[in-house]
């Protein structure tokens, strides 16, 4: 009872010291799709802003005001979700009064969001709505490593219980993490607004973490990255999916795809276990050097090949600086006569491009007799 009172004084003292909010707005998007970006930063000698619709190394000056808020307004920039940085001095740091954060391996990013009228394919619209669920895993591959795995669920799903869905194991870029394609890719929003307009079957969509190894790791360790990540897939990621979520069994209900290295991971995984999968996507996707050499034997096998793949999607953009592999993929694939998609945008390496490729590419998985494009 005698520290009650003392409680009683030190609580105001302790709630007059905690530091107030920030209550600078940035980013803040206007009327006619520009947006203004904004950082308090007094003693800084100079800010600029880099986003990821900018060329690469583009960056643009902030200008200081008297109370020593820094500001710039771009645009007008098409309807989309982009990534941004602030560059303080030199170091790059993501916007600190922003809560839309991308997380990354190393560094992080701010998002900022140009809606579209009416609303886009990625956008959160008035619809029934699936769940991304997170799940751990001790990893028995990755030296007992604690991941996680997140997960991706349709509409429904809790309740019809008898029945079995399809799975899309979805794989992420270099430098990304396991929630980047719902983070960023709005793959759950995609998903279910396909769903809702009957263009997709509904389907578990399974992302894992891509980094076997360390990323930033010696380049000697990162080599091992590609066979160390399908090891986990098999022995840890395919396990959990398959005991803990109603899966249709069987290769016609198993497709894979990523963006970058997640698109060559998808394509090395899906051309050596065509017993497993039915359907291939890859955008932007980083095409291992060795891919024609290693599966010669798949590649001249165009009979069969052709006969287990129902779906060969690959997509980049002319703008992107991986474009030139994409091609040599499909002048490769079209010179041995395996049937695929080879489709060719606009747009650099970005989510604006693979969130299309996504909305485009999961209609055409799991349609009983879909024709190959």
């Amino acid at each position: 009872m005698k520290f009650f009172p003392f409680v009683l004084l030190l609580a105001p003292w302790a709630f007059a010291q905690a530091p107030q909010p920030d209550t600078l707005l940035s980013p803040e998007v206007h009327p006619g799709q520009r947006v203004t970006f904004r950082l308090r930063a007094p003693k800084a000698a100079e800010v600029t802003v880099t986003g990821d619709w900018m060329p690469t190394d583009g960056r643009a000056a902030m200008q200081k005001d008297a109370a020593g808020v820094w500001s710039v307004t771009l645009g007008p920039l098409p309807p989309s979700i982009y990534l941004y940085t602030f560059s303080l001095d030199g170091v790059t740091i993501a916007d600190p009064v922003n809560p839309r954060v991308k997380l990354r391996s190393r560094t992080s990013a701010s998002l900022v969001e140009i809606p579209a009228e009416p609303a886009a394919l990625w956008q959160a619209r008035d619809v029934p709505h699936g769940k991304v669920e997170i799940n751990w895993q001790r990893s028995s591959v990755l030296n007992g490593e604690t991941r996680w795995i997140w997960i991706y669920t349709p509409p429904g799903y809790s309740k019809e219980t008898k029945r079995r869905y399809p799975v899309l194991y979805l794989f992420h870029g270099s430098n990304d993490i396991a929630g980047g394609w719902t983070l960023a890719g709005n793959a759950n929003l995609i998903l279910d607004n396909l769903l809702a307009e009957k263009k997709a079957t509904p389907m578990i969509v399974v992302m894992p973490y891509g980094h076997a190894v360390p990323f930033g790791a010696p380049r000697e360790q990162q080599a091992r990255n590609s066979a160390l990540f399908e090891e986990y897939l098999w022995k840890d990621v395919a396990p959990l999916v398959e005991s803990n979520y109603r899966t249709a069994p069987g290769r016609e209900n198993r497709a894979i795809a990523g963006l970058s290295m997640g698109g060559g991971q998808a394509l090395s995984i899906g051309f050596g276990n065509l017993d497993k999968f039915s359907a291939i996507g890859a955008f932007s996707s980083a095409v291992q050097a060795d891919f024609e050499t290693r599966f010669a034997a798949v590649l001249a096998d165009e009979k069969a090949t052709n006969a287990k793949l129902k779906l060969l999607w690959i997509a980049c953009g002319r703008q992107d600086f991986i474009w030139e592999r994409s091609k040599k993929l499909d002048e490769l694939l079209t010179a041995r006569h395996i049937q695929h998609t080879f489709r060719a945008t606009e747009g650099a390496h970005t989510y604006t491009v693979w969130r299309q490729y996504l909305g485009e590419f999961a209609p055409l998985l799991f349609q009983p007799g879909a024709a190959k494009r």
